[in-house]
């Protein structure tokens, strides 16, 4: 494997990480105030109290993913999107990574969202009347925040993430303290068990399509900054307890809350419906806090969102690049706070959707790491976008079979799959199958071609 071209590779130099950067980075990731109505979303589906935890540990274990397809940017030096150029080609690499910058900026916006509902709550503290003009500023505020964290380089990241970690990571365990006691252990007890199969294997796919899966395109963007010299075991551990450890626990709250908040998902403005919850003089720390964890969310969105848009060789000025990032950021969030009065129903809509075709696309590229790369790593040449094969057909198909296997389970309002029935209407149970049937492609395809013709 080479390591020599610095446009395709980190350079040695900046390749000076430890792996516990990366769990104070993915730990920070998920200590958003989100992951409560994530919690919340879990016993909607009707699951009883042990179910509804034993959904949240899987879901939060789904960040395993993560850390696996970590070791790639690790061995390589690579961000996420360079490296998929060897499973499905130069030019075969353009959809998927494209897939994966929408899904990034939709995540940021969600967030924006988010972030401006929790400010439009802390200024109504204050006196300040609820007004669309509020709303606008709310808005803008925020995006400034995020939109500052785009002048930071990798080590200043790291910093960054490393205080959120410890500062806001306190606060917001010291917040989910106070929730619990308001616990109803008597009704949270007493709920019966859901269906096995078509109650709890959807709440565990929802989860996973927003965690692990969502998060899976944004893996190597920071392992590539490791130092090669340490071991692939600490890297996957670090993401992965790392995101595990602040995700469980917050949906682990989400499940305790919905008996006390039982209108948490339907909320048009659920972390306000949270705040509600809390003592009067907690609640102005609770908003500052609830900010607090979305910055960092939004700052690893942002960061992979331009590393994506580089590797789709639109190579634009720092200034145009911020400024389109910009646009979305303000665009899509206007839609859902001035238009859209159902904010869960779009959040839920979006990670069903997009789940399908990153879900494929990780398991097209993890299954061609397991069986190709990871022995025979990754070369320079085959990477480039001026020498590297253009249309890699195996992770084509791979990825391909697995949209449309999702899609033919899935349901939504813009179509209707022919086996999106029983246990499959109205979930999204169409991200895992979507996921299997990459990955069983990419091994067949795999075991009947010869690593030459790879």
């Amino acid at each position: 494997m080479s390591n020599s071209r610095s446009d395709i590779f980190i350079p040695n130099a900046e390749r000076t990480g430890s792996p516990k950067e990366l769990f104070f980075i993915w730990f920070a990731g998920n200590i958003g105030i989100l992951g409560v109505v994530m919690g919340a979303l879990i016993v909607g589906y009707k699951l009883s109290f042990i179910q509804s935890i034993m959904a949240a540990v899987i879901g939060a274990l789904s960040f395993g993913l993560v850390g696996y397809l970590s070791i790639s940017g690790l061995k390589a030096g690579g961000t996420t999107f360079v490296l998929s150029r060897a499973a499905f080609g130069v030019k075969g690499n353009y959809i998927p990574n494209l897939l994966g910058w929408l899904s990034l900026v939709g995540w940021l916006a969600v967030n924006v969202v988010t972030g401006t509902l929790t400010l439009m709550s802390l200024f109504g503290i204050f006196g300040l009347g609820q007004s669309g003009v509020l709303m606008v500023i709310s808005l803008a505020v925020f995006v400034l925040l995020i939109l500052a964290s785009s002048l930071f380089g990798q080590n200043m990241l790291v910093k960054i993430q490393t205080f959120f970690t410890y500062v806001f990571g306190a606060l917001t365990f010291l917040i989910l303290i106070i929730l619990i006691p308001k616990t109803d252990w008597t009704a949270l007890l007493s709920m019966s068990n859901g269906d096995w199969l078509g109650s709890f294997l959807p709440a565990i796919s929802i989860i996973v399509a927003g965690t692990g899966i969502s998060w899976s395109i944004a893996a190597a963007d920071y392992s590539a900054y490791q130092n090669p010299v340490h071991s692939a075991k600490k890297v996957f551990a670090s993401v992965t307890v790392g995101a595990f450890i602040p995700l469980f626990l917050i949906m682990g709250v989400g499940i305790l809350l919905s008996t006390s908040v039982p209108d948490l998902v339907s909320s048009s403005n659920p972390i306000e419906a949270i705040g509600q919850a809390l003592p009067k003089w907690m609640t102005v720390l609770y908003f500052i806090t609830a900010i607090g964890g979305l910055i960092p969310q939004c700052i690893i969105s942002l960061k992979s969102a331009r590393v994506n848009l580089e590797t789709l060789n639109i190579r634009v000025g720092n200034a145009t690049a911020i400024s389109i990032h910009a646009l979305i950021m303000i665009l899509i969030p206007i839609y859902v706070l001035f238009f859209s009065e159902d904010f869960l129903w779009n959040f839920q809509l979006f990670l069903g959707i997009l789940g399908i075709g990153l879900a494929s696309w990780a398991a097209s590229f993890m299954f061609d790491y397991i069986l190709l790369r990871r022995k025979a790593g990754y070369d320079a040449a085959l990477l480039d976008h001026t020498t590297g094969k253009s249309l890699n057909y195996n992770g084509i198909f791979s990825w391909l079979a697995g949209i449309i296997v999702g899609f033919l389970f899935t349901n939504s309002p813009f179509f209707n799959g022919p086996f999106a029935k029983g246990i499959f209407k109205d979930s999204s149970l169409g991200v895992l199958m979507a996921f299997a049937a990459s990955a069983i492609v990419t091994i067949i395809l795999y075991q009947l071609k010869s690593k030459e013709e790879i």
